[in-house]
C-alpha cells in the first residue's frame, strides 16, 4: 500500500498582494451591506409609525353639505318676526275661559323682524303664525261648529259675468269661538277675486269652540267657500 498520497493538482499559494485585494472587497461588501440594512430598518420604522398614527387619529368625517339655498324660504313655515297686540273691538262682560294650553313668549314681541312673524320663524317664511297648542278635528271630542256670520259678498263683475267658484280656506278658531284673525290662510282658490270676500266672512263668523273632556280647545279648521250664483 501506498503510504503517501499523490495531489493530483497542487495548490498554488496566494501571494501578499492576492489576500490584501481579497480582504479589501470582502470589507466593502459587508460595508455596503451593513448600510443597506441600516436604510431598510428606517424605511420599515416609517412605515410602522405612519400605520400607528392614522391608526390613533383617524382622518375627520367629512363636513355635511349645506342645505340648497331655497331650502331657507319654506311657504309652510311661519316667518322670523314678531307679533303685535290688537285691543279686542268688544270689552266682554263676562270672564272668558283660560286656555290653560297656550303659552306667551316674550320673545314673540320685541318688535325685531317682520310683523306678523314669531321669534323662532323661517327666514323667507309665509306660513300662517300658530301659537300655544291647537287640535285637528280627529283629535277633539266635539269638533267645531259654526253658529253664524255674514254671507261673503260675491264680486259683482263675477256675477254679470256668471263666474262661479270657491276658495280653500284654513285657520284656527279659538277656545273663546273666535276666528284667529293672524291664522287665516288661503289654500287654493278658482279666482283671486273671491279670496277677500271669502276671508272677511270667515273673520266676523261667530263658532261653537272645540272641546276635550269637557274643556274649550283651540281647533284647526279647513273650510270651503263656494260662490255660486242663485
Amino acid at each position: 500500500m501506498f503510504d503517501m498520497l499523490i495531489e493530483s493538482k497542487p495548490k498554488k499559494e496566494r501571494t501578499i498582494g492576492q489576500t490584501a485585494i481579497s480582504v479589501v472587497f470582502h470589507v466593502i461588501v459587508i460595508f455596503a451591506a451593513v448600510k443597506a440594512t441600516q436604510g431598510a430598518a428606517e424605511t420599515v420604522k416609517k412605515i410602522v409609525a405612519s400605520e400607528t398614527m392614522a391608526f390613533l387619529a383617524p382622518p375627520p368625517p367629512p363636513e355635511p353639505e349645506p342645505p340648497p339655498p331655497d331650502a331657507v324660504a319654506q311657504k309652510s313655515a311661519p316667518p322670523q318676526g314678531f307679533q303685535t297686540i290688537v285691543p279686542p273691538r268688544e270689552i266682554p262682560t263676562s270672564i272668558p275661559p283660560i286656555n290653560l294650553s297656550e303659552k306667551f313668549n316674550a320673545k314673540d314681541f320685541s318688535g325685531k323682524g317682520i310683523e306678523g312673524g314669531i321669534s323662532t320663524g323661517v327666514l323667507g317664511g309665509t306660513g300662517p303664525v300658530i301659537t300655544g297648542e291647537s287640535f285637528t278635528v280627529d283629535q277633539v271630542d266635539d269638533p267645531v261648529q259654526y253658529i253664524g256670520g255674514p254671507l261673503p259678498t260675491y264680486p259683482p263683475a263675477l256675477r254679470t259675468a256668471g263666474i262661479e267658484g270657491r276658495v280653500t280656506v284654513r285657520y284656527i278658531v279659538g277656545a273663546d269661538g273666535k276666528v284667529e284673525e293672524s291664522t287665516i290662510q288661503v289654500l287654493n282658490s278658482t279666482n283671486k277675486a273671491f279670496e277677500a270676500p271669502a276671508i272677511e266672512a270667515i273673520r266676523k263668523s261667530n263658532f261653537k269652540p272645540a272641546k276635550i273632556k269637557g274643556s274649550p280647545v283651540r281647533q284647526l279648521v279647513e273650510q270651503v267657500v263656494r260662490f255660486t250664483i242663485g
